[in-house]
């Protein structure tokens, strides 16, 4: 597999998050693994978006996230179902962006510099798979157009994983 490092600067995010999504789909096109998969969706996500410091996946294992694959500084191991933004995304089965976590009540703070957050809920048919979390060192870092960019991406990574288990 080759892959072709593309360099954005997100001037027009919906364009961005449109080449990212096609970068995102040929890097995963030939794999079936989904640790591989959300390790280098993680990876792409950290190194093209910018203003980040985490990026990277929770995975729900015997009722309780658990960290995947990430970019950035080591992170909380285990979320419950409803705790934090990334265990209430979860458990309400929807994306949640906060401007301020110092806002959200019941925040977990496993990085002390993050202050905004977007989590984007894995579901595949009525499983919640985990949680796409992404967090940013700046107040107020994801808008809509970040949000539909996110989700994209999860929704590339996802199919993927659907395509897997279809056999």
């Amino acid at each position: 597999m080759s892959h072709v490092e593309t360099r954005y600067d997100f001037t027009d995010k919906t364009a961005d998050y449109a080449r990212l999504a096609r970068e995102l789909a040929g890097l995963l096109a030939d794999e079936s693994d989904l640790v591989a998969n959300a390790a280098n969706t993680a990876a792409l996500i950290f190194d093209a978006v910018p203003n980040l410091n985490w990026a990277g996946f929770y995975f729900l294992k015997d009722g309780v996230l658990v960290v995947g694959p990430f970019q950035g500084k080591p992170a909380c191991v285990r979320i419950a179902l409803g705790a934090g933004v990334c265990g209430t995304a979860a458990a309400r089965r929807t994306t949640l962006v906060v401007p301020d976590v110092h806002n959200f009540s019941g925040h977990i703070a496993c990085d002390a510099a993050t202050r905004s957050e977007i989590v984007i809920p894995l579901i595949i048919g009525s499983e919640l798979l985990g949680v796409l979390d992404i967090d940013s060192p700046e107040l107020d870092r994801f808008d809509d157009d970040d949000r539909r960019g996110l989700e994209e991406l999860a929704d590339i990574f996802l199919a993927r994983e659907r395509t897997r288990r279809a056999g």
